[in-house]
């Protein structure tokens, strides 16, 4: 490979970026990949997260369709944003290995609504 080629492949890759991706997701990173796990925890304890974790529970307690129905609505913009909507150094930082996926926690909120919807559902009567 000659130095041309060498050289404007080495321009290619995103060098300073990535460690910017990870100073501004993770500042404490220590250099290790992070897990489906760890992101899950991580993300369940985020202020938002803990917002709506408190509103699945008082849902739950009154059994409030209304309730329920907003905070599904909740959950939902929370996993658009982690998905569709994350902005540019996330995703830098997801190559990087700082931020882990988010699939694991975006399938439990998922079975949370689910479980939400259905709990709060009125019983059909005549059967």
């Amino acid at each position: 490979m000659g130095p041309v080629r060498r050289g404007l492949i080495l321009a290619l890759l995103p060098g300073a970026a990535w460690a910017q991706g990870c100073a501004e997701q993770r500042p404490g990173w220590d250099g290790a990949p992070v897990g489906v796990v760890q992101e899950t925890v991580f993300l369940a304890s985020s202020p938002a997260a803990l917002v709506l974790f408190l509103g699945t529970v008082l849902a739950l307690r009154l059994k409030s369709q209304w309730g329920a129905l907003a905070v599904v609505l909740g959950w939902t913009a929370f996993a658009t944003f982690l998905t569709m909507l994350a902005p540019a150094s996330r995703k830098i930082a997801m190559a990087e290995g700082c931020v882990g996926s988010p699939a694991l926690f975006i399938g439990t909120i998922a079975a949370i609504c689910v479980g939400m919807i259905f709990y709060t559902a009125p019983l059909i009567k005549g059967r």
